[in-house]
């Protein structure tokens, strides 16, 4: 199977319209890079653009992007994961206006059982947004015991 080949909401665990990511252009392992265009119609977008702080959204997607393409080799659909936070999102532009193109850049620095630190950032011709995110993906029968609050 080649997850480049498939429809980025087929890796995410999410329904429109909160798939923000347009496709991935690139995959393994360790790292994705995907691509989100913001158009007038983008989520949270407004005359002047999608605010910046989104940005840390479009990384956690990228991440999440990642761990769905690991789960369709493995014959498995997408499963739900959280965003624990990061130390820092640094992020030198207020906004992204209409029209821009953003390359997001993930890549895994540690991942272990259920818990992981990706290394993420966003581009539009340079830098413009960085950050290390750290996610948590319950085990399948751990999402239950989240939703009633019983944590194992």
């Amino acid at each position: 199977m080649d997850v480049l080949t498939l429809p980025i909401s087929e890796l995410l665990p999410h329904d429109p319209p909160m798939v923000l990511l347009d496709r991935v252009l690139a995959f393994d392992e360790s790292s994705l890079v995907a691509e989100v265009t913001i158009r007038p119609d983008s989520v949270l977008c407004d005359e002047s653009g999608v605010p910046g702080w989104v940005g840390i959204e479009y990384m956690a997607q990228a991440v999440a992007a990642h761990a769905g393409a690991l789960a369709r080799l493995q014959g498995k659909a997408p499963t739900i994961g959280y965003l624990l936070g990061t130390r820092s999102y640094k992020c030198s532009v207020p906004v992204f206006p209409p029209g821009t193109r953003l390359t997001v850049h993930v890549k895994a620095l540690f991942v272990e059982m259920s818990l992981g630190a990706f290394e993420c950032r966003l581009e539009a011709g340079e830098e413009v947004a960085r950050a290390t995110l750290n996610v948590y993906q319950p085990a399948d029968n751990d999402v239950e015991n989240l939703d009633s609050g019983r944590i194992s």
